[in-house]
């Protein structure tokens, strides 16, 4: 292990290599939590509200981000792990069943690469280091939340207070913000979010947003740090507010219709963690602001 280390230590190549191998590996199981949590947390809705009416659970058969093995939608064929290999396994396959050729979602594969990159970039930016690890985690359950609000507009707790959890942990040490700052960011983020959610509510009777989103930002904060928060803020929204209208032109949405934000946090809290300093700096700069 400790000639293991030291290769990586002194030829980061490597570590950017094992990094985006990782990447495309924890790729593949990210797309089991993107598909299986938000069906296990409708089970568990499901379950209490059965057990409230005094009834039996409906779901008998466990089901879990390991049980029961991946499996074709449509034929019902097990995966097996030769047709499981990231990314290799989707073009050997054509993007499609070996079984029954039903067509396999490309975001499986999109998934992966986009996964096995950011693992490679996060090597490359920050050398073998606890931050390394640290961004590793960061971005890998923003990657997953950003799926999944995608799909459900649902931003789970089982992911963002872990998230925010560890944001406080690796900062106990200073890895991006001392823990001041951290502590700070996590309780501004969440109540920069929920004032304003109340004054729109208040203003209009309507929710403009979901509790997730208080909590995404929250987790963001206690990663960069309070200072950053302005930045997150200010890119998810200019972001969010282009799609939105892009959207309503192009795809002739109603205005009704909810688009999800927590995609647009966790790309600016991407954004803050890379290269928050810089971008500050020079927005600062630009303004004359000392």
């Amino acid at each position: 292990m400790t000639a293991l280390i030291e290769i990586l230590q002194s030829h980061p190549f490597f570590f950017v290599v094992l990094c985006g191998i990782a990447g495309l590996l924890v790729g593949s199981f990210l797309n089991v939590v993107i598909h299986r949590l938000p069906k296990m947390m409708e089970r568990e809705w499901h379950d209490q509200c059965a057990e409230l009416n005094g009834n039996e659970p409906e779901n008998v058969l466990p089901y879990n981000l390991f049980m029961p093995h991946s499996a074709c939608p449509n034929c019902g064929h097990k995966i097996s792990a030769l047709e499981n290999i990231p990314v290799i396994s989707y073009l050997l396959l054509r993007g499609k069943c070996k079984d029954c050729n039903t067509h396999i979602s490309a975001r499986y594969p999109i998934v992966e690469t986009v996964s096995g990159l950011l693992g490679a970039y996060v090597a490359w930016h920050f050398g073998f280091s606890l931050a390394a690890l640290a961004a590793l985690l960061f971005i890998w359950m923003l990657l997953a939340l950003i799926c999944i609000d995608l799909d459900t507009q649902l931003l789970p707790d089982d992911i963002t207070l872990p998230l925010l959890w560890l944001g406080l942990l690796f900062n106990l040490s200073a890895t991006f913000i001392d823990i001041n700052s951290a502590v700070i960011g996590a309780i501004t983020g969440y109540l920069a979010l929920w004032s304003i959610y109340w004054l729109f509510k208040l203003a209009t009777g309507k929710e403009g947003m979901g509790y997730g989103d208080f909590k995404l930002l929250a987790a963001i904060g206690a990663w960069v740090g309070w200072q950053m928060l302005p930045l997150v803020i200010m890119l998810s929204s200019a972001v969010g507010t282009v799609v939105g209208i892009t959207l309503i032109i192009a795809a002739r949405l109603g205005r009704n219709v909810p688009i999800p934000f927590g995609p647009y946090l966790a790309g600016g809290g991407v954004i803050a963690l890379f290269w928050g300093q810089p971008l500050t700096q020079n927005y600062l700069q630009l303004f004359s602001i000392p």
